[in-house]
């Protein structure tokens, strides 16, 4: 059961909240955000991963917080496409309005 912000998403009553990364290395066209779309949606996360003007990959991500560390650690991991040199996060709470998870 999922409901509006400062609430509770899933079986457990963990908070939503909303993790935001930059992703920096060879992350722009080798099927970087597609791979973070596909698993952000295998962890029931909503959010957008979108291409900067500098290189870097924007990912924006709502949902439980394991759910949000596991895709930070999948990328930090390597296990996407293409090299990622570099990620910073955000953690803040959650702010809605995302339905799904997109690429832009």
């Amino acid at each position: 059961m999922r409901r509006k912000l400062g609430r509770t998403v899933g079986k457990r009553n963990d908070p939503v909240i909303r993790l935001n990364l930059w992703v920096a290395g060879r992350v722009q066209g080798v099927g970087f955000r597609w791979w973070t779309r596909t698993r952000a949606l295998e962890l029931g996360l909503v959010g957008v991963a979108k291409n900067l003007p500098d290189g870097r990959v924007a990912v924006v991500a709502e949902g439980e917080r394991q759910a949000c560390e596991r895709l930070r650690d999948a990328i930090r991991a390597g296990e996407s496409p293409g090299s990622v040199a570099e990620v910073v996060e955000q953690w803040c709470d959650a702010r809605g309005g995302l339905q799904g998870f997109r690429e832009a």
